[in-house]
């Protein structure tokens, strides 16, 4: 492609439901493309796009990946993103640099969570959605079965183009919608085109004829035009060049949402969606994108090559060998190499280094991009959701927007000395991957790790062990229990001991008492001199210490006053240490005299579910020990329930609710405040405590 304009290029999202065969699609296309000369399976890990060892180990897509071809005078940028919901932050950084979405569904199990998601992501980002149904040649598909859930979840823009002629259960041809033509494919070459009637049945299971659905592409194209909806609703019937004219019109508008049916394994159908590509919206007919200026105030950008540039990264991969990558969408301007720019989120100057684009891990060299292009810059500074651009023209294009981390481990070490290495390991894998999060808990000094689920953060140990050398261990986080008392007791405590020369001395009464405080209260009435002023710092220190462990299971102790009211001393063997002695001594027994009882943090919730599982998750959070506080709905068939759940009782929350919602539940849970432990629980919680104690020793 000698000269690239920004019109000619397409950028397609490929999303939906984990194993509805988004990778496999890729394949295809870029195989009919003749960009590859062979046809990978994701099942021999021989793919394009699942390129990563983990992709390959595991059969399924866990990043995103880049890879284009070109289809007559346009370039198709392809994005490949995962479909499992532990690696929704890569389909939404997909779905940022996507113009249009092609949303797979397979024609064997029809919509799923999946597709329902993708469609809302992209909706939501203002993105045009197509779908292709895969999987055609799958003995047990069910096609219009399939097509009829689509029009059931997204409405009447959903408009078939290409379909299949089913006889006996068996596909026979493909069916063009637009052109009354079908397709023929019976193996390699192209294939046999014959002509239909809108007499013809489609599928004699559910007695679909082509007229039946022309009718339904007809009602979906005509919102695309004012004289084709007046047309229609003259009852005149459209030329075949005013349907095709409709559905590309409608696709670029956003009023129609073809639907494609191919086989990736056969390539039956993948010339015609090829064919497709070139009426999808380029991305200069997306209208103008929304930034923040330099002065704070919201600026409209426009995807033109000749104005200043600008570019926005929205993916980052942390590669040992290669270093930084970074995914670049050219917003405006033209991305040369070797071009000093500025990071609009750090204010640090950015040079760009060479550019590549990608199919998979093949990277081809080129010396610049256009406004609406993607490329991938190494070894530079910027991080994903940075905005790099012109010094004469300094914007901030909007965020793309993440899943909160919802379950959480504890990072150990496998070897000793290994901690500086984890944590920067870590954090290379935090600026590939910005749904994880980490941090030292200050509660119970652990390091937590924080993903969408168990799958995510399993992967992201084995990555951190295969780019960075370094093996770790995942255990469930430590809760942070306290301990406190119900009672006020007076205590002595007094330490005296004679070794020869100087002894040691002290004497005091404390008054221990519950209060409502975090940290240790400490108050003195000593009247006549009996504990001399310059030993009250010695007694508050010595229970300061004391307060890190409590009597019952060793755990720091909250709402404690403390007040010195007595005492004695000797003019020569009383000193600070035989006072702070003295104050430990009288802490320990006093402690156990006051009611000592455990405290267990509790946390609010906020759950999104659909309303029929609102019993379902309602007695689940009953079993855990939770409150709820109320529900009210959150539209769309959602609701939302908020309760207060001790927190030892969440670990493995999200992977219920996952279960139980399949995949549409959401929820927010954080540290509320500490209530008493119940009686029947505090055994099992003060040995497993102390186990946990022990092997840390």
């Amino acid at each position: 492609m000698k000269q690239l304009e920004t019109g000619k290029i397409k950028n397609v999202a490929l999303a939906g439901h984990s194993g509805c065969g988004k990778t496999a699609l890729a394949e295809a296309l870029l195989f009919q493309a003749g960009v590859t000369d062979r046809l990978g399976k994701a099942a021999e890990g021989n793919t394009v796009c699942d390129y990563d060892p983990e992709e390959i180990k595991r059969k399924f897509s866990i990043n995103l990946s880049l890879a284009n071809l070109e289809v007559g005078e346009n370039k198709i940028n392809l994005i490949d993103t995962p479909g499992l919901f532990d690696f929704a932050a890569a389909m939404n950084e997909g779905l940022y640099a996507g113009d249009t979405v092609i949303i797979c569904v397979s024609a064997k199990s029809g919509v799923h969570v999946g597709t329902k998601k993708a469609y809302e992501a992209a909706k939501k980002r203002g993105k045009h959605v197509m779908f292709v149904m895969t999987k055609i040649d799958d003995p047990n598909q069910d096609f219009y079965a399939s097509m009829n859930m689509l029009k059931e979840n997204f409405g009447t823009a959903v408009c078939p183009v290409v379909v299949p002629e089913i006889v006996d259960g068996k596909v026979k041809s493909l069916v063009h919608l637009g052109r009354l033509k079908s397709y023929t494919y019976s193996g390699k070459g192209a294939p046999a085109v014959g002509d239909i009637t809108t007499d013809t049945v489609l599928s004699d299971k559910q007695g679909v004829s082509a007229g039946s659905l022309i009718d339904e592409l007809c009602e979906a194209v005509a919102e695309s035009d004012d004289a084709l909806l007046e047309k229609f609703f003259e009852g005149e019937p459209f030329t075949q060049e005013e349907i095709s004219h409709g559905i590309h019109a409608g696709m670029r508008t956003g009023k129609a949402m073809p639907v494609f049916a191919v086989s990736c394994a056969t390539l039956a159908g993948i010339d015609l969606l090829l064919e497709f590509t070139k009426y999808l919206p380029a991305p200069d007919a997306m209208g103008d994108i929304k930034a923040t200026g330099k002065d704070g105030k919201e600026t409209a950008v426009t995807m033109d090559a000749s104005a200043p540039v600008s570019a926005f990264v929205f993916k980052t991969i942390a590669d040992p060998f290669v270093g930084k990558m970074s995914f670049i969408k050219v917003m405006s301007g033209t991305l040369s190499a070797d071009k000093e720019l500025v990071n609009a989120t750090t204010g640090a100057s950015e040079r760009i280094g060479k550019l590549y684009t990608m199919v998979g891990k093949k990277q081809t060299e080129v010396s610049k991009a256009i406004a609406g292009d993607i490329v991938v810059a190494t070894k530079i500074a910027a991080n994903t959701g940075d905005t790099i651009c012109a010094q004469e023209r300094v914007i901030a294009f909007p965020e793309i927007g993440y899943p909160n981390p919802c379950y959480q481990m504890a990072v150990k070490a496998k070897a000793q000395g290994d901690e500086a290495k984890i944590s920067t390991g870590i954090q290379r894998l935090l600026e590939e991957d910005k749904s994880l999060s980490y941090g030292l808990d200050s509660m119970t000094k652990e390091q937590i790790l924080g993903g969408l689920g168990d799958q995510h953060l399993d992967i992201a140990m084995a990555k951190l062990k295969s780019k960075f050398g370094v093996d770790v261990l995942l255990e469930v986080p430590r809760i942070a229990y306290r301990e406190t008392i119900r009672k006020k007791v007076s205590q002595r405590g007094k330490h005296k001991k004679q070794s020869g020369g100087h002894g040691q001395f002290g004497d005091v009464v404390i008054e221990f008492e519950p209060c409502d405080s975090d940290s240790l209260v400490f108050e003195e009435r000593v009247f006549g001199g009996a504990v001399p002023k310059n030993f009250f710092p010695a007694v508050e220190k010595g229970l300061q210490d004391c307060v890190k462990k409590g009597v019952l299971a060793g755990c720091p102790v909250v709402g404690l006053k403390a007040t010195l009211v007595d005492g004695s001393y000797h003019p020569v063997d009383s000193s600070e240490m035989a006072f702070k002695t003295a104050a430990s001594l009288a802490y320990k027994e006093g402690l156990k005299l006051a009611g000592p009882v455990m405290l267990e943090p509790i946390g609010s919730l906020e759950v999104s579910i659909p309303d029929a599982k609102t019993g379902d998750v309602m007695g689940d959070l009953n079993k855990r020990r939770g409150r709820v506080l109320g529900m009210e709905p959150a539209g769309q068939g959602m609701t939302v329930i908020s309760a207060e759940v001790p927190m030892r009782e969440m670990h493995d929350f999200a992977m219920y609710l996952r279960q139980v919602a399949r995949g549409m539940g959401e929820f927010t849970f954080k540290f509320l405040r500490y209530e008493q432990l119940p009686a029947n629980l505090l055994d099992e919680v003060v040995a497993s405590v102390k186990n946990s104690s022990d092997d840390e020793d």
